[in-house]
């Protein structure tokens, strides 16, 4: 009899490593349950850097903006070489804005021009106020086109909202330092059909953050026109 106890003991163990004996966690009724293996999670990249291609770097030192003033020439038509003469006619030492942008009739349709005054960062004379805090600090951006009649156009609308967004990335400036003229003077410029607030709220950032748009609309140029360059 004890024989027979001693031999058994040794099977049952042996059963029991070689996995025939069913393990105590598992049902012997019906069909085992399939374990799903968890599903592999994607890789850990890290989000690219924001890089912003600003096209308007000028030469000399940036000048300490704090402001955007956007306005429109009153005109169906103009050029920089056209608003030029006529701030000299008036006693200006030449185009009182930074940048002009052309609607095809005179300039190109969405055109960007940068003028001596950005080139050389120095003030502007196209925003007078009682301290002259606009012309001494505000980038003067003008749009040819009289908006008090019509729309600007696309090519316009896209390049503005492309130049205003790249200059308040560059130099800090929120919404609501993007401002009309007549938010600074008595005026109806840059006329009552020019979408500001649409234009104040651009950002180089489109759709989600760490994007940036790098293309160009298809009428979009950009041209710097030297101080050498005008009269």
């Amino acid at each position: 009899m004890d024989k027979a106890i001693g031999f058994s003991l040794p099977v049952m163990a042996a059963g029991l490593l070689a996995g025939c004996m069913p393990s105590p966690m598992q049902s012997t009724v019906g069909s085992i349950p399939t374990v799903q293996a968890p599903a592999q999670q994607p890789a850990f990249s890290p989000a690219s850097p924001v890089v912003v291609q600003n096209l308007w770097k000028p030469d000399a030192p940036a000048r300490k903006w704090r402001h955007i003033v956007l306005h429109h020439t009153a005109s169906s038509a103009g050029s920089v070489e056209s608003v030029h003469e006529a701030h000299i006619d008036r006693g200006w030492d030449g185009i009182g804005y930074h940048f002009l942008i052309g609607n095809g009739k005179g300039m190109g349709d969405g055109e960007i021009q940068s003028t001596f005054r950005w080139r050389e960062q120095i003030h502007g004379a196209h925003a007078k106020s009682p301290n002259n805090e606009y012309n001494e600090y505000g980038i003067g951006i003008c749009l040819v086109g009289n908006f008090e009649e019509t729309d600007p156009s696309d090519a316009q609308l896209a390049s503005v909202k492309r130049l205003v967004s790249v200059l308040k990335h560059e130099y800090q400036l929120t919404e609501s330092q993007v401002i009309a003229h007549r938010d600074v003077k008595a005026t109806a410029c840059p006329g009552k059909k020019f979408p500001i607030g649409e234009i104040s709220r651009s950002s180089v950032f489109a759709g989600q953050s760490g994007t940036y748009v790098t293309e160009l609309p298809a009428a979009f140029q950009i041209v710097t026109v030297e101080r050498s360059n005008l009269r």
